[in-house]
């Protein structure tokens, strides 16, 4: 896959900042100077922010002076001096060929792909590495997250949560680690759904190893992205950073399972900060990898059961414009692919059905009938009514 760069018009600088401008950046375009200033060290994204707006343009704060650096809101003498100097510690050059052979491309904040719910927090990232595609699908997305060191239980809760998120058309975003996140992405997968891997190293790193199969498969169908150049590898400091980007990209949270002091409480304290809506997966009084969740739920996490607990928060999350008109609306069956088992299951509702009605007629087994209804529901096919009544939208 091929990286193209465009060109934007710079804004009006200084005759002394454009002559170091065109001297140290010939050549060079937004894009390829925000990939620079995010490969520094002491420049994150609420500085690069503060520079843009002093400065105007990216290429124009590479080819600034310490002092005219300095001038900017923010920016103190280690940071300016490790931007006057950046040409001395950072191999541009080397980083554009390693993202065109690696074969991901770079998402900057004005781009139509980069994710709208990451572009409104506070600190959104510089660049985006991906590799796979974002999609507008991906507004509809939910975060799942939980313990490295899980039990069957959590796993099993994952895999199927997250096949039943993916099966309706909700993206699955998680971060690529060992337990919950990998059930996590395992689960959307095996519904043929979209999920994305937010990784805490370089994009060209697998961590842990064993994943790598897992994410060339999320690639394929989804994205797998970071924030961080190539070769950067994890630590205490990258993983915050990249459970920020989890949190920041999704419409909730779902932690599955969690001790006390595990860092998906870190990414559902970041969804509250964001005004995002966190969910919580109870589990046994007397296990430890369940005592996180349950403090979720004690400070006003939505106890999940099931992800009809997530789906009936969504109905009023999800922009009108990512839903399917209803019957109700047009006064006709939306022109919807439906499923075999789902054609099945909307055959076999009559004018109020339980789920056991539903089965009997179907002849589906008990988890393909609730798979099914949860998709038409989201389709806006079916409504469910109180004592799992099912009716047609009509």
């Amino acid at each position: 896959m091929r990286v193209e760069f465009h060109v934007r018009a710079a804004a009006p600088i200084s005759k002394l900042a454009r002559y170091r401008t065109n001297r140290v950046c010939n050549g060079m375009d937004s894009r390829e100077a925000l990939v620079a200033l995010n490969m520094i060290e002491h420049v994150g994204p609420v500085r690069v922010r503060q520079l843009l707006e002093h400065f105007g343009e990216a290429t124009a704060i590479l080819g600034a002076s310490r002092q005219q650096l300095k001038q900017a809101r923010g920016i103190g003498e280690e940071t300016a001096e490790a931007i006057a100097n950046w040409e001395k510690t950072i191999d541009l050059a080397g980083e554009l060929k390693r993202i065109s052979e690696f074969g991901c491309h770079i998402l900057i904040g004005t781009d139509e792909e980069y994710p709208e719910l990451l572009r409104q927090i506070y600190d959104p990232p510089v660049v985006l590495y991906v590799k796979g595609r974002l999609s507008a699908k991906d507004k509809n997305a939910v975060a799942m997250v939980g313990s490295r060191m899980t039990t069957h239980y959590g796993i099993e809760t994952a895999r199927k949560l997250a096949y039943q998120l993916a099966y309706v058309g909700v993206t699955v975003v998680s971060g690529g680690a060992r337990g919950i996140d990998t059930a996590s992405h395992q689960g959307a997968l095996s519904a043929n759904g979209r999920t994305i891997a937010v990784l805490g190293t370089g994009i060209n790193l697998v961590f842990p190893p064993e994943n790598g199969e897992l994410f060339e498969r999320i690639a394929a169908s989804g994205a797998v992205i970071t924030q961080f150049p190539f070769n950067r590898n994890a630590d205490k400091q990258s993983f915050p950073i990249r459970n920020r980007i989890v949190a920041g990209m999704t419409l909730g949270t779902v932690v599955v399972e969690a001790n006390l002091t595990s860092g998906a409480l870190i990414t559902a304290n970041m969804a509250v900060e964001q005004g995002r809506q966190v969910f919580a997966v109870p589990g046994r009084i007397d296990s430890p990898r369940s005592k996180g969740c349950h403090e979720l739920i004690k400070k006003g996490a939505k106890l999940c059961e099931g992800a009809e607990d997530i789906l009936s928060e969504f109905e009023y999350l999800f922009p009108a414009s990512n839903r399917p008109a209803g019957a109700s609306e047009t006064g006709m069956l939306p022109a919807l692919n439906l499923s075999e088992n789902e054609q099945k299951v909307y055959d076999a509702l009559m004018e109020e059905s339980n789920v056991d009605e539903v089965i009997r007629r179907s002849g589906l087994p008990s988890s393909a009938v609730s798979v099914a209804l949860l998709g038409l529901e989201m389709k806006r096919l079916v409504k469910q009514l109180p004592g799992k009544i099912f009716v047609k939208n009509r």
